[in-house]
């Protein structure tokens, strides 16, 4: 599959040089290729009134030039007035990126999902973890846990409900436009985390039925003017589940096939864990529970968990896997148990027990300078943001578990980068017993342990999604905030590097 650095612009063909284009040559056109052009020999006579006429010339061209702009300040001008507004206007457009047109879409496509969420899982209703806008019910056992004034900030959310809590915002956004011809970018907001999801696990759900809700949705957008016009380059879609949900290759095979559907080679998409081969593929941070309304419940809430006392070294949330030769979970677990008191704390899931025990995985983030991260049923898990929310600091045993998946959000691209905010430990070398979890750790030393978790907890605006539907306001901003943002200057540099090829300047 092609990447989108590796995809040729829609408009390409537009650039390319139509077959039998003239060429220049000795034409009336070109009369320095002519041979009639060419300059002719002068008498000797004549010659020393040539050489002062020419330098009379030269002498009254270096005068001139005195009162002329330099050439690089003309060609900057003409830059700058061809492709980018006045300074005053930058300045003043709250929009400097474009706007955004949201498709009304049939009904079948997401709030008939949502009516329908008695039907979602085959083993229990979805009605109370998809309310609120996708938030779920409020996190009431967190009551002593969190401070009393953030308590109602708290949710109960559940990791697959991007798709609910983007479309809510985006409704709201401040770029939004009703008019299509004004717009920069045009969401779509499917739900096909749902549509998909609910035939996952469905005993009698076939690959047809996994596929059909995006199979006529790609139908009808391709109907659009919008998307005839572009082919869906300035399109995205946020996807509430991973890409592999959605990268069904074979007959058979685990999830559906919407992402290899012909029309969303081109579409960028939102998603909680992306494929690091696939540029239209962007990961967004996994749902957490908290939802602050304001700048001040933000600050509220990092102070509280920077200077909270962690009295553990290392925590992990997470439950073995029998099935799984050499589980590696089973690993960690047997390792923390072995750390000693105050050394390593764990909370096992198994039986699925974690899923209403909020108030316990908290405490144990809370309470822990580091938590382990290994993969869950993919690459990444949720724990490592409900983990950085707490202000612990993050180690991870998969490269893919961060370090590729979050590049709008996680500093990486280098180990000096990644070293600030996490700890990364070969999960070959665990395996081997060539390195100890609790000795990485203890090395690492408290001062710089400290200076880890200041940088986690300066980050955690950015991983979190805020209630308002405006945003968390100040210059803030929160998951959406970065992703949305991250979008409309794609396209905008996209359109730029498609204006200069027009121009030959690239």
């Amino acid at each position: 599959m092609l990447t989108g650095s590796q995809t040729p612009p829609p408009e390409a063909h537009l650039l390319k040089k139509p077959k039998g284009a003239p060429q220049p040559s000795s034409s009336p056109l070109h009369p320095l290729k002519s041979p009639s052009a060419l300059p002719c020999s002068v008498p000797f006579r004549h010659r020393p009134v040539l050489v002062l006429s020419l330098l009379a010339l030269q002498l009254l061209l270096l005068l001139s030039a005195r009162f002329l702009p330099a050439p690089h300040l003309l060609l900057r001008r003409r830059s700058h007035s061809s492709h980018h507004p006045p300074a005053a206007t930058l300045t003043d457009n709250p929009c400097p990126s474009g706007r955004i047109y949201v498709y009304d879409l049939p009904p079948s496509f997401n709030a008939d999902l949502i009516a329908a969420c008695n039907d979602l899982s085959p083993w229990a209703s979805r009605c109370v973890a998809l309310s609120n806008g996708g938030f779920g019910p409020p996190a009431a056992d967190l009551a002593g846990v969190v401070p009393s004034s953030l308590l109602a900030s708290w949710y109960s959310t559940d990791q697959f409900a991007a798709e609910l809590i983007f479309h809510r915002r985006i409704l709201n956004h401040r770029c939004r436009t009703a008019d299509p011809s004004a717009a920069a970018a045009f969401y779509v907001p499917f739900y096909a985390g749902l549509a998909v999801g609910k035939h996952l696990w469905s005993s009698t759900s076939t690959s047809g039925d996994r596929d059909r809700d995006c199979a006529i949705l790609l139908r009808w957008i391709k109907k659009q003017d919008p998307w005839k016009q572009s082919n869906g380059w300035d399109h995205f879609i946020t996807l509430g589940r991973i890409t592999w949900d959605f990268r069904r290759s074979r007959e058979g095979d685990w999830g559906g096939s919407f992402l290899y559907m012909p029309g969303m080679e081109n579409v960028t998409r939102l998603l909680i864990e992306r494929n690091p081969w696939d540029g239209k593929d962007v990961g967004i941070p996994y749902p957490t529970g908290f939802h602050p309304r304001t700048v001040a419940e933000v600050s509220e809430w990092q102070q509280f968990v920077l200077n909270r006392n962690r009295s553990t070294l290392f925590g992990f949330v997470g439950a073995a896997r029998s099935g799984f030769k050499d589980d590696f979970r089973a690993l960690l677990l047997g390792e923390c148990g072995r750390a000693g008191k105050g050394r390593c704390r764990s909370v096992d899931c198994g039986g699925g027990r974690c899923g209403n025990r909020s108030a316990e995985t908290l405490n144990l983030f809370l309470d822990s300078v580091f938590c382990l991260q290994p993969r869950g049923d993919s690459f990444t898990r949720r724990s490592m943001f409900d983990c950085m929310l707490a202000g612990a600091v993050p180690v991870l045993f998969w490269r893919r578990s961060a370090y590729v998946q979050y590049g709008w959000y996680l500093p990486g691209g280098d180990e000096g980068r990644e070293g600030e905010w996490s700890v990364f430990i070969d999960r070959r070398d665990v395996r081997s017993g060539a390195a100890s979890v609790k000795k990485v750790l203890e090395k690492i030393g408290e001062e710089r342990a400290r200076r880890m978790r200041e940088k986690v907890v300066d980050m955690i605006p950015k991983l979190l999604y805020s209630a308002t539907e405006g945003g968390l306001g100040e210059g803030m901003q929160d998951a959406f905030d970065v992703a949305v943002e991250g979008v409309l200057r794609r396209f905008r540099e996209q359109q730029l590097r498609l204006h200069r090829e027009e121009d030959g300047r690239v």
